[in-house]
């Protein structure tokens, strides 16, 4: 399956799952506070990563839409998906992030593995992206 549909399925439905995800935080810092004290005393970071995961979401979004021009971006969203989390998982065994959140860190590298399968079974787009 060279032909990408693999890849906008993995990418669409990563896409929307993440839009789902990551669109209430804009409407759940005073709840988040709750669920994980302390007090946030930096709200702009905490802002600022819904800002990031959100623009990405989208991004996957219009990967799905064309996968075979928009190829050379998976690599950057694979890389998206492993930093976070890898970086869930060392806090956690750090016993610096609550256990939980392990599993929003294991979607995450499981996405990151699709996305890596889905950059080596789409072909290249003749007329794609020019970086």
């Amino acid at each position: 399956m060279k032909d990408g549909r693999f890849a906008r399925r993995v990418f669409i439905g990563a896409g929307i799952y993440g839009i789902l995800g990551v669109l209430p935080l804009f409407f759940m810092e005073q709840r988040f506070v709750e669920m994980f004290p302390p007090e946030l005393t930096h709200p702009e970071f905490f802002y600022g990563f819904a800002g990031v995961a959100l623009a990405w979401q989208v991004a996957f979004l219009v990967i799905g839409s064309d996968p075979a021009r928009f190829r050379p971006i998976m690599l950057p969203a694979v890389l998206e998906k492993m930093t976070y989390g890898g970086a869930v998982i060392a806090l956690v065994i750090d016993g610096r992030a609550p256990l939980p959140l392990v599993g929003t860190a294991v979607v995450d590298l499981v996405l990151a593995i699709l996305f890596a399968a889905s950059f080596l079974r789409t072909r290249a787009s003749s007329g794609g992206l020019r970086l």
